[in-house]
């Protein structure tokens, strides 16, 4: 965090033998802060954490319930390491959220392993908007076929995506492509050995 103290997140039930559920707060020195209290915490693996510039915090994972309340593997935490009910991705990912990615604006990129989003078919990324409802600006089609582990925003906007997948939206890409800001895919961008652009 900018005050120097770091969020750690992972599938431990205790720190230091306090009771944490998945996540806690340490200061600088590495000791416990007492001051991030997350209550019953993550019932499930946590795998990416996200800080916003405000302090609240975006975690993704396994999880189905933060603090005894449903959420689907992505949920946002205030400063203090209690649920932000402000944010609802609804029922969330049917399946692992493996990273969280937030941009500029305040949207969060959302990659996994999951074959539906809230509802749709939307399948292992989908853009949620600053409330946590889905982003129908960004639309990946058919989206990449397997896992997404990995987003990384360029300066540009443009959108880094790697993972376990071989196809994005029916074009083979396997496991690294560029996505433009609306979700589709960048046909520009070819890592190398990877043939000619279409």
């Amino acid at each position: 965090q900018a005050d120097g103290k770091i969020i750690v997140g992972g599938d431990f039930t205790q720190f230091n033998g306090a009771a944490r559920n998945r996540i806690a707060r340490l200061n600088a020195d590495g000791s416990l802060d007492p001051a991030f209290n997350p209550g019953a915490g993550a019932d499930q693996l946590i795998r990416s954490i996200a800080l916003q510039s405000d302090g609240k915090i975006i975690i993704g994972g396994d999880l189905t319930s933060y603090g005894g309340i449903a959420c689907g593997g992505i949920a946002r935490l205030n400063a203090d390491g209690s649920l932000d009910t402000s944010f609802d991705p609804g029922t969330g990912a049917d399946g692992s959220v493996y990273t969280t990615t937030l941009q500029p604006n305040g949207k969060v990129l959302v990659g996994g392993v999951f074959p539906g989003f809230n509802g749709t078919s939307l399948r292992n990324l989908v853009r949620l908007n600053s409330d946590g409802s889905l982003d129908p600006s960004f639309d990946p089609g058919t989206g990449p076929d397997l896992a997404v582990n990995a987003i990384c925003i360029q300066p540009d906007g443009k959108i880094l995506v790697s993972g376990n997948f071989r196809t994005y939206n029916g074009v083979v890409r396997p496991h690294l492509l560029r996505l433009n800001e609306d979700g589709g895919r960048d046909a520009t961008y070819l890592p190398a050995g990877k043939g000619a652009a279409d």
